[in-house]
């Protein structure tokens, strides 16, 4: 039996995979995720007998200048033979020359960083998750409240509203460490308050012999300031134990929950969503946040 059936003729130019020329080379489709960006130390700063604040310079020229990232995100720190690890950036958006790390020792690989000096050779990977909604907080007050490490990640937001001061109110920064050693970044508060015209509030709960400073729980800092709350934004950076006293405490005050943000960065290890250790119910805090409003934080269990 004779077969009439005819094949339409196919042109292969016409696919829509044709539409672009192929990509040999992977270099050219890598994604965020996979890009490391080679940097050298530049400088080394000791905050405390834990925390070290890292100088990056991303080799490469032109990396150097696409590198781009917003207040709030994160990147990963490899340390080459010993892993990486998550790290908020504390530097400012605008600064392309190098990065900002403060890096507290806790593990291994932060142990191994604690002991480079100027000069070594890192990788970075990123940056990576979501970020505090500046441009949200335009034209109104802006409440920052960081504890111990949590001064670290609240510095994008400082150096943020300190360059675009004109476009915010009122800028209060309220700081609270257990001791006076473990304060961060001492040397910027006066520039924070004289330059940038910030009211900066600090307080300790375990005062030594040569602390003249206010002593006691961070939340009793919201008394010495007047709050707009209709017209306030606040950022909470710190353990997350102290999100329920310090949210909590806005909230009476009468600042919205959509207004209050933080910052979680609960056991987050890839940064990409794989490894599930920094998931909190079908979330995962690497990829969903870092930054999460206070009303969805209250709806994620066991979050906080």
């Amino acid at each position: 039996m004779k077969n009439d059936l005819k094949l339409p003729v196919q042109d292969v130019n016409l696919e829509p995979f044709m539409a672009t020329p192929p990509q040999y080379t992977r270099k050219k489709v890598l994604m965020k995720t996979d890009k490391v960006y080679k940097c050298k130390i530049i400088n080394v700063i000791d905050l405390t007998e834990y925390e070290k604040l890292f100088h990056l310079k991303i080799l490469d020229r032109v990396e150097r200048k696409i590198f781009q990232f917003r207040p709030g995100q994160f990147v990963m720190l490899e340390v080459p033979g010993y892993g990486e690890v998550p790290i908020s950036l504390s530097s400012s958006t605008n600064n392309h020359e190098y990065i900002e790390l403060c890096i507290r020792k806790t593990g291994r690989t932060t142990n191994v960083l604690h002991e480079a000096s100027v000069g070594a050779y890192v990788g970075l990977r990123g940056p990576f998750g979501n970020s505090f909604p500046m441009e949200k907080m335009q034209g109104n007050n802006v409440l920052l409240i960081a504890g111990g490490l949590g001064l670290a990640p609240l510095r994008g937001p400082l150096y943020w509203v300190s360059e675009y001061r004109d476009l915010y109110k009122d800028v209060h920064v309220l700081y609270g460490a257990k001791e006076p050693s473990q304060m961060l970044f001492t040397y910027q508060y006066n520039e924070w308050e004289k330059v940038n015209h910030i009211n900066m509030l600090s307080i300790v709960e375990n005062p030594d012999e040569n602390w003249n400073g206010r002593v006691g729980m961070i939340t009793e800092l919201l008394d010495e300031i007047e709050i707009d709350p209709i017209n306030t934004y606040a950022i909470v950076c710190g353990p997350p134990v102290m999100f329920k006293f310090v949210c909590n405490r806005l909230d009476k005050i009468g600042i919205p929950m959509n207004k209050m943000f933080v910052s979680l960065e609960r056991r987050m290890h890839c940064g990409m969503g794989k490894c599930c250790r920094c998931m909190v119910g079908s979330t995962f805090t690497c990829v969903d946040g870092p930054v999460f409003d206070y009303w969805s934080v209250l709806n994620l269990k066991e979050a906080i």
